[in-house]
């Protein structure tokens, strides 16, 4: 698969305490058709930094106030790429030693080509490319290794590192959260009756259903086979009810239709919470007493909800339907 970095006019910022070097370089680089701002100090350089991140900084090292190698250092700090040329009148073999190992992408002594200082530019441009593309790539990965490609949903491997994470949150300032664990009643049948092709376009509108059904700052993931877990963070005993009951009449009202096959289905839902400040629980064991629950409401006919409430500690009372 090939990944695109979208095209642009380059954005390059020239640090220099001297304006006629400034007046070389910025001409020099905007008749190549490249859009150029300029700083004298150090500090002028960060504050554009942080307002708009360049492409490519030429970068002088002798700078008064914050010189090249504090400056470098600084834009070094930030998580986006961008390429760093020191330009110099110090050309000693050890001030380009110096200056490299510091951290620059390359070097340009002073005085210098035209022609080669914008070879030098257009390089580090195409590094950055590679660097940008490799970013998008990197991040296309993780999403592959954390989401269900079949239902859009986290699969397992990310969802207990972020349960962890939120237990962690809920403690540390008093919050509350709920684990809802929710499965299909007879989903069997439809692979049995129609074919998996026709499961999978269930499962895939189920991911659906669940997505437009939680907020931004809940997570959900395909627990496995037609089983999905949700966790919803800020949320007490009644809301959490509250979401379940919207997501089972959710599932029981939608007619799954695919060309000429279609089928309706209901769906069993238990919750796990309480308070969670006095109780010594890992993420699995949460995921274990919503996984109790989801039992309850199995053997009590199917299509309901059942609450697992963590301050009894006993057998899942019935809410809902």
């Amino acid at each position: 698969m090939q990944i695109e970095v979208p095209t642009y006019i380059r954005q390059i910022l020239v640090v220099d305490d001297d304006l006629d070097n400034i007046k070389i370089l910025t001409e020099t680089l905007r008749f190549e058709g490249y859009q150029v701002d300029f700083a004298t100090t150090g500090e002028e350089a960060l504050i554009k930094v942080a307002d708009k991140l360049p492409d490519l900084i030429l970068l002088d090292i002798n700078l008064s106030g914050i010189d090249g190698f504090d400056v470098l250092k600084d834009i070094g700090r930030r998580d986006t790429y961008v390429s760093i040329i020191f330009i110099s009148a110090r050309s000693s073999t050890s001030d380009v030693v110096t200056g490299l190992d510091a951290g620059a992408d390359d070097y340009i002594c002073k005085p210098f080509e035209p022609i080669e200082m914008l070879a030098r530019v257009r390089a580090q441009l195409r590094i950055k490319d590679l660097t940008d593309k490799l970013a998008i790539a990197n991040k296309k990965l993780l999403e592959l290794v954390d989401v269900d490609d079949l239902t859009g949903l986290f699969n397992m491997r990310s969802m207990y590192v972020r349960i962890e994470a939120e237990l962690i949150r809920v403690r540390r300032y008093g919050r509350t959260m709920a684990v809802v664990m929710m499965d299909l009643d007879s989903f069997k049948k439809v692979n049995d009756e129609y074919d998996h092709v026709f499961g999978s376009f269930v499962l895939s509108n189920i991911g659906r259903i669940v997505r437009e059904n939680i907020r931004q700052v809940d997570f959900a993931a395909r627990y496995g086979g037609d089983e999905f877990m949700i966790v919803l963070t800020e949320t007490g005993r009644e809301g959490a009810i509250i979401f379940a009951e919207r997501l089972r009449k959710a599932i029981q009202s939608f007619e799954f239709k695919s060309g000429e096959l279609s089928c309706k289905l209901t769906s069993s839902i238990g919750i796990a919470m309480g308070d969670l400040s006095f109780v010594d629980l890992e993420g699995k064991d949460l995921v274990r007493r919503a996984d109790h629950a989801l039992y309850a409401a199995k053997g009590a006919g199917k299509n309901c909800v059942k609450v697992f409430d963590l301050s009894k500690q006993g057998d899942s009372d019935l809410e809902g339907s």
